[in-house]
């Protein structure tokens, strides 16, 4: 059974999609009485080690606290450099200053909105202390051919693969290439816990050190905790466990998730090919064959796109932009410095209303719409390019 729980169709930008069975599960963990972490997070967390075929996987709040300590992890400290692309959402900027350090804004690859090798090693200064590729819609990023050089100057890898569960590079999913990896399960992501987050640690240290990070910096379980009269604090930590209420949604829905892997696969291949004779739209490429899909984005000539983003949201299609550039954000303004490609391309940007209850007949209503708003946005441009300068009927007399 599929739980209805926010209006669908083109009408919703994107939503969660529930299969029935997390309410039972949410039930049975209230009634363990447990609602901290416990042992539902711990089955959880070796539910997706073994989907993603790693050694451990390490369950948190949320997406932001996922990147937060894997950064910390990777030895970020206060004066370090993060390089990482405008084109993101902010909460990839707000883990790099948690950690008192600074991003390096870097662009991105018009064709697939994810940085690259080339944007990530140009970017690099003797402060830098990670690069963080951001899986944009899913896709992974290869860094394959840059990780012997930037592990040769003690530079890690922290992926922001927040759109990316179930996601591949060649034969591996993301998560097993040997990268501190950061998932996020918030509400409306191909899995979702409601909210929380994942680190695949690199070893089984960091597996440790970000367990006790999480737990406010004491390593003892809750339950030698309780059987103790006293405890540790080691390290400097933070709240950031996932509960066990999350992980009983979680644990459902990764069940569950190779269905999900094929609807948001049909979904965007039936975007692809109603869009792909529409003039003035370019469907950004996700690799589909190897990328769940998170989103599905298509580039409009920047003197159309905000015209028709007015228009189809007045029409009840709920399109957005993802994202705001963040080296134009007043919050990250002093770390500014012209990045001319991302800038074009985000004046392009049009995300299409994308979740897994979405019908082929909702598809085809968003690409008519499109058509259409394209068709009357183009025309009153041009009316307005065309249009004689006004005349005063009479000029003003000198002063």
């Amino acid at each position: 059974m599929t739980v209805v729980t926010a209006p669908g169709g083109p009408q919703a930008n994107a939503r969660p999609f529930l299969y029935g069975d997390e309410i039972t599960a949410v039930a049975r963990a209230l009634e363990s009485g447990q609602y901290g972490h416990g042992a539902e997070t711990e089955a959880f967390e070796r539910e997706l080690a073994a989907y993603l075929d790693v050694p451990d996987v390490v369950a948190v709040a949320t997406g932001t606290a996922a990147l937060h300590l894997a950064l910390l992890a990777a030895g970020v400290r206060p004066g370090d450099e993060v390089v990482v692309p405008s084109l993101t959402f902010c909460a990839s900027v707000q883990a790099i200053l948690a950690c008192g350090a600074r991003p390096r804004f870097v662009d991105v690859d018009p064709a697939t909105l994810c940085t690259s090798a080339d944007h990530l090693c140009a970017a690099l200064t003797p402060d830098t202390r990670a690069v963080m590729p951001v899986l944009y819609g899913g896709r992974a990023v290869d860094l394959t051919s840059v990780r012997e050089h930037l592990a040769a100057q003690d530079i890690a890898i922290v992926e922001d693969a927040a759109h990316a569960f179930g996601s591949r590079l060649g034969p591996l999913r993301v998560g097993a290439t040997g990268d501190l990896t950061c998932f996020s399960f918030d509400a409306i992501k191909a899995l979702t816990c409601g909210d929380g987050g994942a680190v695949v640690p690199r070893t089984a240290g960091e597996a440790a050190a970000l367990r006790r990070a999480r737990a406010l910096g004491i390593p003892q379980t809750r339950a030698e905790r309780g059987a103790a009269v006293s405890y540790t604090v080691e390290d400097t930590g933070f709240r950031y466990h996932l509960s066990t209420l999350h992980a009983a949604i979680g644990r459902v829905q990764l069940a569950r998730f190779p269905e999900m892997e094929t609807r948001r696969k049909i979904l965007w291949t039936t975007y692809e090919t109603a869009l792909c004779e529409i003039e003035n739209v370019t469907v950004v490429d996700l690799d589909v064959t190897n990328t769940v899909p998170f989103t599905c984005t298509v580039l409009v000539p920047a003197p159309l796109r905000d015209e028709v983003h007015t228009r189809l949201r007045a029409a009840g299609i709920a399109v957005g932009v993802h994202y705001p550039l963040n080296h134009l954000q007043p919050a990250f303004h002093r770390w500014a410095s012209p990045l001319p490609r991302s800038e074009s391309l985000w004046r392009q940007i049009l995300s299409l209303p994308f979740h897994p209850a979405m019908t082929a007949n909702d598809v085809h209503t968003v690409a008519a719409a499109l058509r259409r708003t394209l068709r009357l946005a183009t025309s009153t441009i041009d009316a307005e390019a065309t249009a004689p300068a006004q005349v005063p009927d009479q000029l003003e007399a000198p002063r």
